[in-house]
């Protein structure tokens, strides 16, 4: 083979090769970015895509596939996808495009609808330098050399210099320090509000230091621009550069923080008990509602530049400070304290000390007052309109107006006086401050006053109050002297009473047991009586029946004399009978018990019966006489009737 033909094999490998190198495979999670080294169309004139095919930068990417470009002339750049995470924002800086307005910060994207079709953002008038429309979340695949992706993690782009480099990596640091690659999120637990501040579109007028809200009501607002979210609807509908007067309350939104700042503020709180009166410091100047009779300020309606006629109630209110100031006056009654060291948590008379007065006997004392002051809600716009806030109200007016009054008082009384008619002063001073008080829109609603005191280093007051204790003391003393006199008396009077009626009381019981013993004697008496009749009724019955039972046994024993022979032999049995029953009970020996002479040896009985026989004979001789005395003796007529009436009886009773 020849030479020529191996150069002739060797230059249709190589030419082969050159076209195999034309072939570009790009994986579907990056995009390959196009670039030119020559063309017969020269470089880029203007700008610094290549639009119509010139040497550059080409405005088309490749996406995910097989592609086939003249080797040689393209070079093509692997770029990764830009991919935003949910809930974060990405931001967009174009290397070309128009120019911006003198007057503009951001690029507008007004008739830009994609930034991923660079020929449409170019041909459509996109604007080069950073855009007002943001990134959210998603996956994009960019022409990185057109578009620089600015996001939390990471820059996505293709570096071309080093000085480019340094710039995009300070506008991160500038959006990351504004917190711009999250949402604005107002909780409603944070009782806040966002102030925003625009930074794009025309200025303010002179003078005005508020943006006023773009359209006439804050709901036509949102319509236009979103609540800040659209930058090219908030320009187009006329909004302003500066701080708003519209203000973001609690949601989500997601602004473009090179468009707009966003300055967290708490709400304005009127407590209960207490009206906010607004100062606007933006907003037209109206007509003057406070009349033509008051000259000491003009009152705005709501939304006016001006001091607004309407107070806020008690409540939560989205009021933006910086546009003006809501001065909080207390709508109960507040107490302003004349007295050092002593103030209310209103801190309104924290500069207030006692009134020094000068006394018609040339004393000096101090006095402390307090003071019940109200202001009426409604009048409370006419109260700062006048003095500012209530504390100046109270350091300018009230305080030597107060002052002065008693002052006053106290030239035309003594300090004695003046302590001694303390009611009659406070109420006459209650009386005549209450229409100065209402001159100033104001409801006075009591005078209270203290006890005057000396002032440092004086002790003459206090003498004359221990004078006037000392004299005091004494009076009451003789007044308890007096007192105690009479109770005295009234005390000797009542033990009197009470011995009286003591001893009434044992003059009546004496009586009383007099009344009772003499009828306890009478019953006694009576029942004595009674007793002894029936003693003398039982004696004399029982007389008769021992009258009757002795005479029935005189009869008795007479009958049975004449029965056994005559009384003389009765007698004399008796008698032997009751001799014979005490010799044996007495146990005396009568006859010895050894006999000397005959008879029977068989227990004396022999002795015994003479012995009884003897005694017979004896007796028998002297009874015997006395028997016939007794017969001889003659009966009493009254034994006689008697016994013939037992006689009677016993035959009846037979």
């Amino acid at each position: 083979m020849s030479v020529l033909a191996l150069i002739g094999y060797a230059v249709g490998g190589i030419v082969f090769l050159i076209l195999l190198s034309g072939i570009r495979f790009i994986p579907n999670n990056r995009i390959g970015v196009i670039e030119k080294r020559f063309s017969g169309k020269g470089s880029v004139k203007s700008g610094f895509i290549a639009m119509n095919g010139e040497a550059g930068y080409q405005p088309r990417i490749l996406r995910g596939g097989l592609h086939y470009l003249m080797p040689i002339q393209y070079v093509v750049h692997m770029m990764p996808l830009v991919t935003i995470s949910q809930g974060k924002i990405g931001y967009v800086f174009a290397r070309d495009g128009k120019q911006l307005d003198p007057a503009q910060v951001l690029a507008s994207n007004a008739t830009v609808t994609d930034f991923q079709d660079v020929e449409g953002f170019l041909k459509n008038g996109g604007q080069r330098g950073p855009q007002r429309r943001i990134l959210r979340e998603g996956t994009y695949a960019f022409n990185l050399v057109q578009f620089i992706v600015i996001t939390e993690e990471r820059i996505y782009t293709i570096s071309l210099s080093k000085e480019e480099s340094d710039t995009i990596r300070g506008m991160a640091e500038v959006i990351a320090q504004r917190g711009g690659f999250r949402p604005v999120v107002i909780k409603d637990t944070d009782d806040t509000i966002g102030v925003v501040t625009v930074h794009d579109g025309p200025s303010l007028g002179q003078g005005e230091i508020i943006a006023p809200v773009v359209g006439d009501e804050p709901a036509q607002a949102d319509t236009y621009h979103n609540k800040f979210q659209d930058a090219d609807n908030f320009l187009r509908a006329g909004g302003l550069r500066g701080r708003q007067l519209q203000v973001l309350v609690e949601g989500t939104y997601y602004v473009n923080r090179l468009f707009g700042t966003i300055e967290m503020i708490p709400k304005t709180i009127i407590e209960v008990g207490n009206v906010g009166v607004v100062v606007s410091y933006t907003g037209e100047t109206g007509a003057d509602l406070s009349g033509s009779e008051y000259r000491h300020g003009e009152l705005a309606s709501k939304g006016n530049r001006g001091i607004w006629n309407e107070p806020l109630l008690p409540g939560k209110y989205a009021f933006n400070t910086y546009a003006g100031k809501v001065i909080s006056v207390p709508t109960t009654n507040f107490i302003l304290k004349w007295i050092r060291a002593d103030f209310g948590a209103h801190k309104f008379d924290e500069n207030l000390t006692e009134v020094s007065l000068i006394t018609k006997d040339a004393f000096e004392p101090s006095l402390p007052l307090s003071v019940v002051v109200h202001i009426d809600y409604q009048k409370a716009p006419l109260v700062i309109q006048r003095f500012g806030d209530v504390k100046k109200l109270v350091e300018q007016t009230l305080d030597p107006m107060v002052s002065a009054y008693f002052k006053n008082v106290g030239q035309t009384r003594t300090l004695i006086q003046l302590l001694q008619e303390r009611s009659a002063i406070q109420q006459q001073s209650s009386l005549e401050m209450k229409e100065k008080f209402e001159h100033y829109n104001l409801e006075l609603e009591e005078v209270l006053i203290g006890t005057p005191s000396s002032p440092e280093g004086d002790t003459q007051i206090e003498t004359i109050l221990n004078q006037l204790r000392s004299r005091q003391v004494a009076a009451e003393q003789v007044e308890t002297y007096g007192q105690q006199e009479k109770a005295s008396i009234k005390e000797r009077e009542l033990k009197e009473a009470q011995s009286r009626a003591q001893m009434q009381t044992r003059l009546t019981e004496a009586e009383l047991n007099i009344n009772i013993q003499t009828d306890q004697g009478k019953a006694e008496y009576q029942r004595s009586l009674q007793q002894a009749q029936q003693i003398r009724a039982l004696a004399e019955a029982e007389a008769e029946k021992i009258a009757r039972i002795g005479i029935a046994q005189a009869l008795a024993t007479e009958e049975q004399v004449r029965a056994y022979g005559g009384p003389q032999f009765q007698v004399t049995q008796q008698v032997l009978t009751r001799f014979a029953e005490a010799i044996q009970t007495s146990g005396v020996d009568v006859v010895p018990r050894v006999v000397v002479g005959g008879g029977t040896a068989e227990g004396g009985s022999t002795s015994s019966n003479v012995m009884e026989g003897l005694l017979t004979m004896l007796l028998s001789e002297r009874f015997g006489v006395m028997a016939d005395e007794s017969a001889k003796a003659p009966r009493s007529p009254e034994a006689d009737a008697l016994r013939e009436q037992i006689r009677k009886d016993m035959e009846k009773k037979k």
